[in-house]
């Protein structure tokens, strides 16, 4: 059968190829220690399964409103005013397939085509397909380890055009796991008011901030409201990948657009999906911090083992659930370091250069195993670095 000729000469990210190649290994017996998904390890709290399995006996087993159930949207902006004191009325929420689903929306929802955006490199390279499909134009500001990743006040006017209209941000950010301060936001925030530029701010990894530091909600900056659009879900706050739920926190105006826009997707979300989800922000606040605490354990002890390798440095971990230490002392790309490490130790990690070319030179580390499998995955790590390095065994 003729494929479309979008598809005729496809490419596979980096990412999805190492995701295939795992799945392979598991297939042949073969597992190796995958710390290359980004998805929890925890289950979702049975409650929150009850919760869907009584909303299903009470008769919600129909279609859903398009924008979601009131009761959700009300606990989505109770959730974030208990959390990050950002006001949001339900009829600014619209509920989405995922996390993921949001952002192709709003592309289709905003962006005319030969429109620019501004994207942020290393960056989570389903966004830019998204884009290109949207028949948009993706204008990627490559940044450093140095500046924690961030663009500077100059990357960003030397990027913009009469034709740019927005500005995607991921924040505590997929793939390096870092955060912006204030004075970054700042910046990032008087830049697009300068330039009457909307901001589209995934936020999904809000709950995920270690080390005394805390999540900035980019909407709560002056005059910020008015022109951002948040991205939010429950796959990684409450371990609900597989239930799909993700919103968008938004202007009235641009729900009922997406309304419009979805019914040629999807026309709504998971009836029982949404209720598990309403139940599931109203009631999980004390779990969502002690995995949070978990999760800022694994990461400081996984950093500490990194920076104590031949060839690697880590920073420090900041948000999410991804360190992004840097393999360039060890003289091979990123490609050739993950797919050695993966036939050689047994290890599945996600090469930088899957992110962009600000991200060679790094493997990206997901911290979504329990502590043991994670120090036995550097423990093989680190017998691989010294192998690379000519030095002696620990």
């Amino acid at each position: 059968m003729r494929l479309a000729d979008k598809y005729q000469h496809q490419e596979i990210s980096g990412m999805t190829r190492m995701f295939q190649s795992v799945e392979r290994m598991i297939k042949d017996g073969n597992a190796p220690l995958n710390l290359s998904i980004g998805e929890p390890d925890f289950i979702t709290e049975p409650d929150i399964a009850d919760a869907a399995c009584a909303a299903a006996k009470q008769g919600f087993t129909h279609y859903p409103p398009l924008a979601g159930f009131k009761d959700l949207r009300e606990a989505v902006c109770a959730y974030w005013a208990r959390h990050h004191n950002f006001k949001a009325d339900p009829d600014e929420v619209f509920i989405t397939n995922g996390g993921l689903h949001a952002p192709i929306l709003l592309f289709e929802a905003l962006l005319n085509p030969g429109d620019e955006i501004l994207i942020f490199e290393p960056y989570f390279s389903p966004y830019l397909s998204q884009i290109l499909y949207s028949k948009a134009v993706p204008v990627v500001i490559k940044t450093q380890e140095s500046n924690n990743f961030a663009p500077t006040i100059e990357d960003l006017e030397r990027a913009v055009t009469p034709k740019t209209r927005g500005i995607l941000l991921n924040l505590p950010c997929n793939p390096t796991g870092k955060i912006l301060n204030l004075k970054q936001l700042e910046e990032i925030a008087n830049f697009a008011e300068r330039h009457d530029l909307f901001v589209i701010s995934d936020e999904i990894y809000e709950s995920l901030i270690f080390n005394n530091k805390n999540h900035i909600c980019f909407a709560n900056l002056n005059n910020m409201k008015e022109r951002t659009i948040l991205i939010g879900g429950l796959s990684k706050s409450h371990c609900m990948t597989g239930w799909r739920l993700g919103y968008v926190i938004c202007d009235k105006n641009l729900v009922n657009t997406l309304c419009v826009v979805s019914v040629f997707h999807t026309y709504g979300v998971n009836t029982l999906s949404q209720k598990a989800a309403a139940y599931a922000l109203n009631t999980q606040d004390e779990k969502v911090k002690q995995r949070s605490k978990i999760f800022a354990d694994r990461m400081n002890k996984v950093a500490a083992r990194l920076n104590s390798m031949k060839g690697v440095t880590c920073g420090e971990a900041e948000g999410a659930f991804y360190l992004f230490p840097s393999i360039k002392a060890t003289g091979l790309t990123s490609e050739e370091f993950s797919w050695k490490l993966l036939s050689e130790a047994g290890v599945a990690v996600v090469p930088g250069s899957a992110f962009g070319e600000s991200g060679e030179g790094y493997i990206r580390i997901a911290c979504t195993q329990s502590l043991d499998i994670l120090l036995n995955a550097m423990d093989r790590m680190q017998e691989f670095t010294n192998k690379l390095s000519g030095a002696q065994p620990l």
